[in-house]
C-alpha cells in the first residue's frame, strides 16, 4: 500500500509540475496547434484529390492550329492552376500523403508530352522548348523543380500561339494526325495491360481484346487505386485534346467519314470520366457485392484504343488517296516542316520515324512513372 501511495503521489507532483504556468503555456497549445494542422491537411488532401471536370468545347479559332495549341497549354495549365497545384512532387504534407492525384498528373502529363512530339510548324525553337520542358522527370521538387518546368512549357506554347497570328503555321494534319492516333493507341494499349494486371480473376478478361499471359506479374493490391487514376488522368487529357484538334481538323476528318468515329471516341473517353462514389478503388468480381473499377475502366481504355486505331486507319490512307504534304522522311514529329511541301517522303522511313519517336517518348514516360 505504501508503494502504490508514494507512486500516485510521484504522479500527483508530476501533473502538477506540467500544470505550472512556466509548462502549461507550452504543451497544451501545441496539441491544439497540431490537432487544428491534421484537420486543415486533411480536409485539403479531400479538396485537391477532386479531379477536375471535362470542360465544354470553345469556339474554333481562326489561326490554322490555335486549337491544338490552345488544347496543350490547357492540359499544363490544368496541372500548374488545379487546386494544391502540382503535387507528385510534394514533400510536405498533406501532398505527400496522396498517391491519387499524383498518378492522374502522370498520365496528364504523358499524353501533353505526346502531342508536343507530334506538332510539327515553322517556329520549331518555341515547339522545342516546350516538348524540352515537358520531358524533365515529374517528380523533381528541387530546383528547376516540375513546376518550373511546366512554367516553361507554358511560355514557351503561349509565345508560340502568339506567333500563329502572324503567319506561321502548325501541322498536327493527314499522316500527322494519323501518327499521333497511333501512338494514342499503343498508350491506351499499355495502360490497358496493366489494369487487367490489376484483376485478380482471369475469367474476368474473357471479354477483353488482351494476350494475357499466364503467371503475369500481378498488380499489389496498394497500387491498384494508382494504376486506375493514371489511366483516369489519360483518358482525361485525350478527350480533352480530341476537342482540341477537332476544331482544327473538323473539315478534313468530315472529308475522310470519320466524324462519328471521332465523335465515337470521345463519348467512350467521357464515360470513363464518370464519377466514382466509393471512396477507395474496388477490385470485385463477377455479379458479387463489390464492383470492379479496374476492369470497368480496361473496358473503356480498349475501346478507346480501337476507334483510335481505327481513326489512324482512317486518316492515313484518306491521306494518302489526297496526296496531303508530309514532313521530309529524315524528319521527326519533334523537327520543323516547311508547309506547303509538295514531294511525299517513303511511307515505309515515314512510319520508322513516327515508331522510333513514339518508343522513345513511351521510354521517357516509363522512367517517369518509375519514380
Amino acid at each position: 500500500m505504501a508503494v502504490t501511495r508514494q507512486a500516485a503521489e510521484r504522479r500527483r507532483r508530476r501533473k502538477e509540475a506540467l500544470e505550472r504556468p512556466q509548462y502549461g503555456w507550452i504543451w497544451k497549445p501545441l496539441l491544439v496547434a497540431l490537432a487544428i494542422y491534421l484537420l486543415v491537411a486533411v480536409g485539403l488532401g479531400i479538396w485537391w484529390s477532386r479531379t477536375p471536370a471535362l470542360e465544354a468545347a470553345q469556339q474554333a479559332d481562326a489561326a490554322p492550329g490555335a486549337a491544338s495549341v490552345d488544347g496543350l497549354s490547357g492540359l499544363v495549365d490544368t496541372l500548374l492552376d488545379k487546386p494544391g497545384g502540382y503535387l507528385r512532387n510534394d514533400m510536405t504534407p498533406p501532398g505527400l500523403w496522396l498517391d491519387n492525384m499524383p498518378a492522374w498528373e502522370l498520365g496528364v502529363l504523358d499524353q501533353a508530352r505526346w502531342l508536343s512530339q507530334s506538332l510539327v510548324g515553322r517556329d520549331a525553337s518555341a515547339l522545342d522548348a516546350a516538348r524540352t520542358a515537358l520531358e524533365g522527370d515529374g517528380d523533381d521538387g528541387v530546383y528547376p523543380s516540375t513546376e518550373h518546368r511546366l512554367e516553361q512549357a507554358r511560355s514557351a506554347l503561349q509565345g508560340y500561339r502568339r506567333s500563329l497570328g502572324g503567319g506561321s503555321g502548325v501541322a498536327v494534319e493527314g499522316r500527322e494526325l494519323a501518327a499521333w492516333l497511333e501512338g494514342v493507341a499503343r498508350r491506351l494499349d499499355d495502360m490497358g495491360r496493366r489494369l487487367s494486371a490489376s484483376v485478380a480473376n482471369p475469367e474476368a478478361l474473357a471479354g477483353l481484346d488482351l494476350d494475357v499471359e499466364d503467371g503475369a506479374q500481378k498488380t499489389p493490391w496498394y497500387r491498384l487505386d494508382n494504376v486506375f487514376f493514371e489511366a483516369r488522368g489519360q483518358t482525361w487529357a485525350l478527350h480533352r485534346l480530341l476537342e482540341a484538334i477537332h476544331r482544327d481538323q473538323a473539315a478534313r476528318i468530315e472529308a475522310a467519314g470519320l466524324a462519328v468515329r471521332w465523335d465515337a471516341l470521345s463519348a467512350e473517353l467521357e464515360l470513363s470520366q464518370r464519377r466514382l462514389w466509393s471512396p477507395v478503388v474496388l477490385n470485385g468480381s463477377g455479379f458479387g457485392p463489390f464492383a470492379n473499377h479496374s476492369l470497368t475502366m480496361a473496358h473503356h481504355v480498349l475501346r478507346a484504343r480501337d476507334l483510335s486505331r481505327e481513326l489512324s486507319a482512317g486518316l492515313a490512307e484518306a491521306g494518302g488517296a489526297s496526296g496531303v504534304s508530309t514532313p521530309a522522311a529524315d524528319d521527326t514529329p519533334g523537327k520543323a516542316a516547311v508547309e506547303g511541301a509538295t514531294q511525299p517522303p517513303a511511307e515505309d522511313a515515314a512510319d520508322a520515324s513516327a515508331a522510333e519517336d513514339d518508343a522513345e517518348s513511351l521510354t521517357a514516360s516509363q522512367a517517369d512513372g518509375a519514380h
